[in-house]
């Protein structure tokens, strides 16, 4: 066996050590579907504060059999990731990795995460969410909630911010000319 194998052998042992491989087991995961796992919420937000919580929503859709819905592997499928907003005709891809369109973890992970986020995938909390959107103020950060109802009023408060923002764009490139 050469080196470099060693090496990568040896910093997976190191990685995947007994209490991350049992804290994978106890939320139904193993190392390889915590990796890709891992690696939607590596691409769904740059806030460590977030990460554990977007975790606990695609923990509570995987087991409740509900698709995951990560706008990420649409970009992964459509090999895009400067989409800034998804639409329908996009949510239509046909790929494993389309989360909207099939069941479960993609087949594998549509980025390389950091050893931060699997940790916040392993450590994430117990909540009841299952719905996560971006804020309508564009700080990046999320809006977590139980309820469809309350998903689909932050989703348009956000939508109708992103319209807002394109119209604003649109005068500013009039008046240029």
């Amino acid at each position: 066996m050469s080196g470099i194998y060693k090496k990568l052998i040896a910093e997976y042992r190191r990685v995947w050590n007994d209490s991350r491989k049992a804290k994978a087991e106890a939320l139904g995961l193993n190392p390889t579907t915590t990796y890709i796992l891992s690696s939607i919420i590596e691409e769904e937000t740059n806030y460590p504060s977030e990460k554990g919580l977007m975790a606990s929503v695609y923990l509570n859709r995987l087991a409740r059999n509900i698709n995951l819905g990560a706008d990420p592997t649409v970009k992964f499928a459509l090999r895009n990731f400067s989409l800034t907003r998804i639409y329908e005709k996009h949510l239509l891809t046909p790929s494993p990795y389309n989360t909207y369109r099939y069941k479960g973890l993609p087949p594998g992970p549509i980025c390389t995460p950091t050893l931060g986020t699997i940790d916040s995938v392993l450590n994430a909390p117990k909540t009841d969410y299952l719905f996560f959107v971006a804020k309508k103020d564009f700080s990046q950060r999320h809006v977590f909630t139980s309820s469809y109802q309350e998903h689909l009023k932050y989703a348009r408060e956000y939508q109708q911010a992103l319209n807002q923002l394109q119209i604003r764009k649109q005068k500013g490139a009039k008046e240029e000319f």
